[in-house]
């Protein structure tokens, strides 16, 4: 006589998972026509009770488009440099001074920011003085002394 195989059974066998645990549009509609197709034919559903159903997943959705559109609305606001350093207009930033010929830092001059800008993809601060100063040079930043 053969024996069956324990790891054949069925209690052995890891769950096999699809989907996710997340309900859909999707899942609501089905939802939805199963009770449509399976109401009691002499106590159907009010049309009260469909139409909140349906307002109540229209909200849903419309919520969820919405959450969606400001989440993307705030990635794209905080990934631009322009947004990111508009915070330092007003303040007072060090920034260093090279010789040009040798390239080194002769000294540090201090300005006070009056627009951020970005061209070719650098940042710069445009400073009250008239100077244009990239983001990257900037070494100290400090309220503005009055």
């Amino acid at each position: 006589m053969t024996s069956i195989d324990p790891s054949y059974y069925l209690n052995n066998q890891p769950p096999k998972k699809s989907g996710s645990d997340d309900l859909g549009k999707d899942d609501f509609l089905k939802i939805l026509m199963a009770q449509l197709q399976n109401q009691d034919p002499l106590d159907p559903m009010e049309d009260k009770e469909f139409v909140s159903q349906m307002a109540q997943f229209s909200s849903l959705e419309q919520m969820t488009n919405m959450t969606s559109t400001m989440t993307d609305f705030t990635e794209s606001q905080n990934s631009l440099p322009v947004v990111q350093y508009s915070g330092l207009i007003g303040k007072e930033v060090t920034y260093p001074v090279y010789d040009e010929e040798t390239d080194t830092v002769e000294d540090y001059n201090n300005g006070q920011v009056d627009s951020v800008s970005q061209k070719d993809g650098i940042t710069s601060l445009v400073l009250s003085n008239g100077e244009e100063v990239s983001i990257e040079d900037i070494t100290k930043v400090t309220e503005p002394k009055e």
